[in-house]
């Protein structure tokens, strides 16, 4: 996969502000916001900044939380997975292994078979319906 890396100004103009916000500077939508946490239909979920694939709608699920939570990425190149210490903290960081985008975090509290819980900000996804092909 070829890494993705633009300037803070080219970044600027391809986001919204409020995916600048969540995406390249580690923000968090309001819980219950976003438009994709109740999105029940099939297909994949990919990188708002970049349009890497990153999750399938197999393997979405209703966790309560309030963002839409996945128990694992589509692959194992997908995201990468880091240390974050913030807001008095231990969690792990969630981000694009394309874009280096922030996407959410990664709990050990989601059912089987992984026991992963990938909580998702639902602006840096956009959804793509699987082709009936």
């Amino acid at each position: 996969m070829e890494k993705l890396d633009l300037t803070d100004a080219e970044w600027r103009e391809r986001l919204t502000p409020t995916q600048y916000h969540v995406l390249r500077e580690a923000g968090t939508e309001r819980a219950f916001s976003g438009a994709l946490n109740d999105n029940k239909a099939d297909g994949l979920y990919l990188c708002a900044a970049c349009e890497n694939p990153l999750f399938d709608s197999d393997d979405k699920y209703d966790s309560g939380s309030g963002w839409p939570s996945f128990t694992q990425p589509i692959g194992p190149d997908a995201v990468t997975d880091h240390a974050d210490n913030s807001h008095g903290m231990r969690r792990v960081e969630t981000r694009c292994a394309r874009c280096d985008s922030h996407l959410g975090h990664v709990f050990p509290d989601g059912p089987p078979p992984t026991g992963l819980r990938y909580c998702m900000n639902s602006v840096s996804l956009d959804f793509r319906p699987r082709s009936d092909d």
